[in-house]
């Protein structure tokens, strides 16, 4: 899904770039861009972030089940 129309950044960009090691919302605009134009996406790029975070944690097969 997209998450920042006007740079074209989708949640599954933002989940690639939390495993990089992107932890906020800063390093999301400097990696990707996200919330340098109208910054409209911002609630949702973080949501994504903090999911993915999440994600991260669980084992394998907990994240087979959540998908």
């Amino acid at each position: 899904m997209y998450v920042c129309v006007c740079k074209a950044i989708t949640d599954t960009q933002i989940r690639e770039a939390a495993q990089g090691g992107a932890r906020t919302l800063k390093d999301l605009r400097r990696d990707l861009g996200v919330t340098r134009d109208c910054g409209r996406c911002a609630s949702c790029a973080h949501e994504c972030l903090r999911e993915a975070h999440g994600q991260m944690g669980k084992p394998a097969k907990a994240l087979r089940k959540a998908a």
